[in-house]
């Protein structure tokens, strides 16, 4: 790899779950229980459900990204927080020093969503809980040939995302069309995962399937190199410092 372009140290399966009693359909994306490869985040699922959903539940000393593939999600909090979201949109949620929230599928509809949970540093884990609603329609885009980026959280080519995490954070979606590439900035002290939603890609040279996750470790690389597979790809792309406290 040329200098500066970060490199992908393993490439893993997502763990299939299968249904259980609030849900549909599950995922692992990332598999809780292996800090020390994974850190700052903890869990990475993928979920389809339509009853009974995540009712009332807590959670404390996290931040949790929330992204509705397919379906109508409702979120609502003891936090005050409540809302619909559609597919395309996203929501930011700060566990910090304590939440309870549901979500559920709206009524007669279903839900198929990605949800990603990242853990809070100890100078933040206090941090006063709540909750961001990230709408397709308001989140800004890089548009390159061929590439598109949406960016939720953390600023790429000098476009800000529309969340405001407690602990830094960059969280992206990628589109790609086949054969085009996009050299994704990420920052050098992070540890980065490049999911792959749907179709196939490269991700710093690797071939990437879909339901594969690439993994990039803290480096000098201040980039990951982006290519679109034959049907082209979409791609969760998400980076923080992996720290030294973890849950």
């Amino acid at each position: 790899m040329s200098p500066g372009v970060r490199t992908v140290v393993r490439v893993e399966e997502a763990l299939h779950a299968g249904p259980d009693a609030e849900v549909d359909d599950k995922w692992l994306h990332v598999r809780p229980g292996d800090p020390a490869r994974t850190a700052p985040f903890l869990v990475l699922s993928e979920d389809r459900f339509s009853v009974p959903g995540f009712d009332w539940h807590p959670h404390r000393g996290i931040e949790t990204v929330t992204v509705v593939l397919d379906g109508v999600l409702e979120h609502a909090d003891d936090a005050g927080g409540a809302g619909v979201l559609a597919a395309g949109d996203a929501q930011w949620m700060t566990a910090g020093r304590g939440i309870t929230h549901r979500e559920v599928a709206a009524r007669g509809s279903h839900a198929h969503v990605l949800q990603l949970w990242l853990d809070l540093p100890a100078r933040v884990r206090s941090a006063a809980p709540g909750h961001q609603q990230l709408r397709a329609a308001d989140r800004p885009r890089i548009a390159h040939p061929g590439a598109e980026v949406d960016v939720l959280a953390g600023t790429v080519d000098g476009v800000v995302g529309l969340a405001r995490p407690a602990s830094p954070a960059q969280v992206v979606l990628v589109t790609l069309d086949a054969g085009a590439a996009f050299d994704l900035a990420v920052p050098a002290a992070d540890r980065a995962f490049a999911l792959v939603i749907e179709g196939d890609a490269e991700v710093a040279g690797e071939r990437v399937r879909p339901r594969r996750t690439a993994w990039s470790e803290p480096t000098d690389g201040a980039h990951l190199a982006l290519r679109g597979g034959a049907t082209g790809a979409r791609l969760l792309v998400a980076s923080a410092r992996p720290g030294d406290d973890t849950v």
